[in-house]
């Protein structure tokens, strides 16, 4: 759990919903038994998307896994989920894949994971809040009801728990001898907090074009000599009529009664199920970091503790919170909403902020707390006991959803009607019998959106591999379904000369501009170079002088944007050192740096730890990253693992989840 204090900014609530969904994807593999069709020869059978170290990864579980993704971004399975899954169960298999690969070779080396472990995990990890709300368990009843609404029983369950504790000590195997230098946390520290200050000169690309006046030979020169970036420039283009089954129409039609609210309500109870919860405010005074040899600055403790003081005496005498926080909170996120962190729940925060903020009274303001990051003055606003939400409570939230699934369903069979009945007697005669209109469109390209059924990639797909005179064809469409006949095709054309005369001419100035605008650039910083005088240069060549403000390397500047791209060459220059040109997008750029500002010793000490810790994670998460990739290769070539590739086509092919 990512402490409170590490972020900036009001808290957000604890989803319990979004913890489950990790049962049920996360954490799928062998919840579903094996294909007992895969052949004698260990070869991935038909249900089987791949077999890693004997263990079948199925297709059920990719698509349950890849459902469990989609919900995790906050997408509803709905009308959408059609066009949504395929997209995910590529990386729904690679997953399910690299997990099980992760599982064997913690087993080969000897790991295990004790019902111990799984317990501690269960009533302190990522589950705590499910399981164990405010550190009691919700019973055995109630746990096995949880899992069973996501077809799990507590053997399965565990056992998945136990499969990832396996892979935790496998990951602190291959991340403990990831180490990083102090020559390196130094380097990246100047890196993080140079500040550097230049003049600079700007030749503009726009300028340059304005001054381009090609002539026709010149622009029909550039025409022939480009016959191949504009032959065929003119797409294909397709005309077709087709009837629409719009679902906005279908859903609002539809009633939802009690019995199917309480129903759905019923199955998703642990979405609505609340924790614990304080809504705090606090002020916080921070106090410095240990040094690098480990000491703790015990007069600059003492200082901070005297102003905290110093503020709670004000608070004592009716000084306003609010405004206090504002004025002196060293919690920036915080400060700026006076001192408000919103609602937080149990295992969010510091042990000794969590303390204050479960049990000081509601509405007054308790004594200074100490925690690592300083002193904390806390005013606890509300509180509120773990409870589970009524239906009454979330029922407008569930309407919504039963009328999209009834709709769906009812549209769904209104097409796959209509598609038939077009196949037979023809789409006009289909269409006058369910009373849809039907529409001739004109002729439109694979990019262009047809009016009246906006952007629908999955109907362009349907008719642009169409051929002509086939039968009727359906494909969904972000309304609804369209069932549509293919009319006539337009080859893809060149076009003459004449009719992109304008284009042509765009994109001469286009690329004579930039060629002038780098031979231009190089030449202002050779001439700075050799006099030694940015100025002059800018001067004779016409380009426009400005000065910037200290800038640190994650600044923008103006007329060269961020200086995290070529421009942070600045950051290795020293003053009165002239740079080579530098690209700034329509921009040609040369700097003479002015100063450098190189951060303090102080500054140093204080963010020392930080970047340590943010180095030290990404070359834990490099090597393990390293470590995954070669152990799948590996097991690829020794045959331990095994990708049914027809099966995962078939996951992967949009429409593939149609039949939701």
């Amino acid at each position: 759990m990512i402490r409170f204090l590490q972020t900036e900014g009001p808290f957000k609530k604890i989803v319990l919903s979004g913890l489950l969904l990790l049962i049920c994807a996360a954490m799928v593999i062998a919840f579903i038994p094996g294909n007992l069709g895969s052949d004698l020869t260990g070869t991935p059978g038909k249900g089987v998307v791949a077999k890693v170290d004997g263990e079948d990864i199925t297709t059920d579980e990719v698509r349950e896994t890849a459902r469990g993704m989609l919900q995790q971004q906050g997408a509803q399975l709905g009308a959408n989920a059609a066009i949504l899954l395929p997209f995910f169960a590529q990386r729904a298999a690679d997953q399910l894949v690299d997990r099980q690969a992760l599982v064997a070779e913690a087993q080969h080396l000897g790991f295990k994971a004790t019902p111990a472990e799984i317990k501690d995990e269960l009533e302190h990890g990522q589950y705590s809040e499910i399981f164990f709300p405010g550190g009691t368990f919700i019973g055995q009843a109630e746990y096995q009801g949880l899992l069973q609404q996501h077809n799990l029983t507590p053997a399965i369950f565990e056992d998945s728990v136990g499969k990832q504790i396996l892979i935790s000590k496998l990951q602190a195997l291959i991340t403990g001898s990831a180490s990083v230098s102090d020559s390196a946390i130094r380097k990246e520290f100047e890196k993080q907090n140079t500040k550097v200050k230049f003049e600079y000169a700007v030749l503009s690309e726009d300028a340059i074009k304005k001054g381009l006046h090609p002539t026709s030979e010149e622009l029909k020169s550039y025409y022939d000599g480009h016959q191949k970036t504009y032959a065929n420039s003119i797409p294909e283009k397709r005309k077709v009529k087709y009837a629409m089954i719009d679902l906005s129409k279908i859903t609002a039609g539809i009633q939802v009664s009690p019995d199917e609210l309480q129903s759905y309500y019923n199955q998703h109870r642990d979405q609505y199920r609340v924790a614990e919860q304080a809504k705090v405010s606090h002020i916080l005074i921070k106090t410095p970091l240990p040094g690098p040899d480990g000491k703790v600055d015990e007069k600059g403790e003492a200082e901070a503790q005297k102003r905290a003081d110093d503020i709670l005496k004000q608070l004592k005498s009716g000084a306003n919170f609010d405004e206090l926080a504002k004025k002196y909170s060293e919690d920036p996120g915080s400060a700026k909403q006076g001192g408000s962190l919103g609602w937080i729940g149990k295992g969010r925060t510091v042990p000794e902020f969590e303390k204050a903020a479960f049990s000081q009274p509601i509405g007054q303001i308790g004594g200074l707390v100490k925690s690592n990051y300083g002193f904390h003055i806390i005013r606890v606003d509300a509180r509120q006991d773990a409870h589970m939400k009524t239906l009454d409570d979330v029922k407008n939230e569930i309407d919504p959803i039963l009328k999209q699934q009834k709709a769906q369903q009812i549209a769904q069979k209104q097409a796959d009607d209509l598609l038939q009945a077009a196949k037979s007697k023809g789409l006009d005669a289909a269409a006058a019998v369910q009373g849809v209109p039907v529409v001739t469109s004109d002729f439109f390209g694979r990019k262009d959106v047809v009016p009246g059924l906006g952007p629908s990639p999955q109907f362009m797909d349907a008719v642009f591999t169409d051929a002509e005179k086939s039968p009727p064809e359906m494909a969904p469409i972000s309304q609804g379904y369209a069932v549509f006949d293919l009319l006539a095709v337009k080859p893809p054309s060149t076009p003459s000369f004449d009719e992109i005369h304008a284009k042509v001419e765009e994109e001469f100035k286009n690329e004579r501009a930039n060629v002038l605008l780098s031979q231009k650039t190089q030449e202002l910083s050779d001439r700075a170079k050799a006099d030694h005088d940015l100025k002059k240069a800018a001067k004779e060549l016409g380009a426009t002088l400005k000065n910037s403000e200290l800038v640190a390397p994650d600044g923008q500047v103006p007329d060269i944007g961020s200086m995290t791209g070529q421009a942070a060459v600045a950051f290795s220059m020293k003053p009165g050192e002239i740079s080579s040109p530098i690209n700034s997008g329509t921009n040609g750029i040369v700097l003479d740096i002015t100063e450098v500002q190189a951060p303090t010793d102080a500054d140093f000490a204080a963010k020392r730890d930080q970047i340590r810790d943010t180095l030290l994670q990404n070359k834990e998460q490099e090597l393990f990253g390293l470590f995954v990739n070669n152990l799948r290769d590996q097991m690829e070539k020794s045959g331990k693992i095994k990708i049914n590739q027809e099966e995962l086509k078939t996951l992967t092919r949009a429409g593939s989840e149609s039949g939701l």
